[in-house]
């Protein structure tokens, strides 16, 4: 693509970013193909080609953001299943993130707008305020229809995804340090995540478990907190990058007193962001060089566990596991086939969901800041899961835990808590009616079951 930055512009590290991603694309149009919102709007606008021209003229031109591309790239999931598609290795990714910074620096948002997204930014991150705002859900519930009328969708759609179950989820708070179990093999550093902790703490204590079963100690840096990831999508750059810092400079702290094998993440929206904190960073002296190591050792938890042997699981299932690959996971870290072989390697028999690429519409906030178009999305995804006839659904992202549950009665778990379960740990929330299915097995017919299935 021809550009047409002014030598002065191009002294902007931001435009001159900007300028080199734009310069690769061609034009081909196979992004469209992939791309959710087209698929599902058919507006050239709304696909990641039509998206590039608008940022491109909003960048040259230097002039404020239209409501036209706030409101196209607003619509933009950073699902980043145009970055897999794409031949000539556009990085969409980070020119999106740098059109959000600029739409948020110069756009004119609706007050409701930036009441929805000031609240989120406010509590979503923080692991105690999360806690309040989910039991407070309940009683501002009968209220989603007048704050609709209002105009403030956006806090209607955050009270519909707050489990209506919220019992024995208190914060998931974790030891700063678990042993492991026997001879020590490993250690690692655990990212506690933030929502996650409120919404389903099991994914930390089933990670914990499982790799302290294999002889690997835990260590959770209690000054990190949210990676980033939220306010960053949102175009809050800076606040990213004191989110991102504060993170390193923790966990650089524990590393000090000795290294750590990797940083071990169990939200994979969270992973993609960790493993982009050397490119976020790459301006900040003070930390850059710790946040290239940082980069360098995160790793999805099902990255690390399949760089280790362990075992044969203590429990076989008949269970048949619809393993949903969350966009972050496998469009945004690239970690593809890791899930599939832990699960079956566990004992599940893990069936393929059609249409896998497409995402589930929940990306981060966009399932509150775009619900409408995340429910046209959920109900595609729900419909092809279900067609494979599944027992329980996997998946390695918080987020698509949430989304999915809401909208099928088959249970959603982390693929962490069902293979910590095949070796040794407790049945996972929502799956004790299946405990039946599940048989404790000596370690010599492991092979004798796995024939036979």
């Amino acid at each position: 693509m021809q550009t047409n930055f002014t030598a002065e512009q191009l002294q902007d590290p931001d435009l001159r970013e900007a300028n080199a991603i734009l310069r690769r694309c061609v034009h081909c149009g196979l992004c469209t193909a992939t791309c959710p919102t087209y698929l599902t709007l058919g507006d050239e606008r709304d696909s990641p080609r039509g998206r590039i021209y608008m940022i491109k003229d909003m960048l040259e031109s230097g002039r404020p953001a239209s409501s036209e591309i706030r409101t196209h790239v607003d619509r933009c999931l950073s699902c980043l299943s145009c970055m897999t598609t794409c031949p000539s290795g556009v990085d969409y990714m980070h020119l999106v993130d740098l059109a959000r910074t600029r739409i948020e620096a110069t756009g004119r948002r609706r007050l409701a707008d930036r009441l929805s997204r000031r609240i989120l930014r406010s509590i979503v991150p923080h692991p105690g305020r999360m806690r309040l705002a989910t039991l407070a859900a309940p009683l501002a519930r009968p209220f989603r229809g007048l704050l609709r009328g209002l105009g403030l969708k956006a806090i209607a759609a955050m009270l519909d995804l707050v489990p209506r179950d919220l019992r024995g989820r208190g914060i998931g708070r974790l030891a700063r340090s678990s042993a492991a179990l026997g001879e020590r093999r490993g250690r690692v550093i655990l990212l506690g995540g933030c929502a996650q902790q409120v919404l389903r703490p099991d994914i930390n204590t089933a990670t914990i478990r499982m790799l302290t079963r294999l002889g690997v100690e835990v260590i959770v840096a209690p000054e990190a907190g949210c990676c980033g990831a939220l306010v960053q999508h949102m175009g809050f750059q800076d606040e990213a990058i004191r989110q991102a810092a504060r993170n390193v400079q923790a966990w650089q702290h524990v590393m000090t007193t000795e290294p750590a094998d990797a940083i071990v993440i169990t939200a994979s929206g969270c992973g993609t962001t960790v493993k982009d904190y050397a490119h976020l960073l790459n301006a900040h002296p003070s930390v850059q060089s710790d946040a290239v190591t940082v980069s360098g050792l995160a790793k999805d938890i099902t990255e690390y566990l399949s760089r280790r042997d362990p075992g044969p699981p203590r429990r076989w299932s008949s269970l048949r596991v619809a393993y949903h690959s969350a966009c972050s996971m496998q469009h945004g870290q690239r970690v593809i086939d890791e899930p599939r072989r832990l699960l079956e390697r566990a004992g599940f028999s893990v069936v393929e969901i059609p249409e896998g690429h497409v995402c589930c519409g929940s990306a981060g906030t966009y399932n509150i800041l775009q619900p409408d178009i995340s429910a046209q999305l959920l109900k595609r995804k729900v419909a092809n899961i279900e067609s494979t006839a599944p027992d329980v659904i996997a998946t390695g992202n918080i987020g698509c835990i949430t989304q999915l549950q809401r909208a099928t009665d088959v249970p959603v778990v982390h693929t962490i808590e069902l293979i910590d379960w095949a070796y040794g740990g407790p049945v996972p929330r929502g799956l004790e009616r299946f405990e039946e299915r599940v048989q404790e097995v000596p370690e010599g017919r492991i092979a004798t079951l796995k024939a036979a299935r």
